[in-house]
């Protein structure tokens, strides 16, 4: 008779615990992810318009590294208005360049979180190469007048 009163409540146990756990599971948050959709078509004339098609989900529309899918990624955004400042004063405007076209890793390139433009521009440029450095050139452009003083 104990061994089966005990065998009952141990399997009441076991089925309380079964069903917390799954209520636990079922309410805890789940990893933020993002959602990698088709690039769009920004004019290329346009360094604001690519910086806030492109760049601001990620760095935010103040560019320092808070956007809305930042929470997403692997490593923080960089904060893209202390470019000079991290610089010695002087922007970096060949290396920003070179990031842009996947010639220079950082660490959120390493993961794979920030997207290489340059191939994503070729592909909405239809392989013309010098649109291709337009929209690289004046995004790089944009990104400049965002430096703090």
């Amino acid at each position: 008779m104990r061994v089966m009163k005990f065998i009952s409540v141990a399997v009441g146990v076991a089925m309380l615990l079964t069903l917390a756990i799954a209520q636990q599971a079922a309410t805890a948050p789940s990893t933020p992810t993002v959602k990698h959709v088709p690039i769009n078509r920004a004019p290329m004339n346009s360094g604001k318009d690519m910086f806030n098609s492109y760049c601001a989900v990620c760095h935010g529309t103040d560019a320092k590294g808070a956007g809305p899918a930042a929470s997403a990624m692997k490593t923080n955004p960089v904060d893209l208005t202390a470019l000079a400042k991290k610089s010695g004063g002087k922007y970096p405007a060949s290396h920003v360049a070179a990031v842009l076209r996947g010639q220079a890793i950082t660490a959120s390139h390493g993961s794979q979180d920030m997207p290489i433009w340059g191939p994503l521009f070729s592909s909405i440029s239809q392989g013309h190469e010098a649109q291709v450095q337009q929209r690289i050139v004046n995004l790089v452009d944009y990104v400049e007048t965002l430096q703090t003083k």
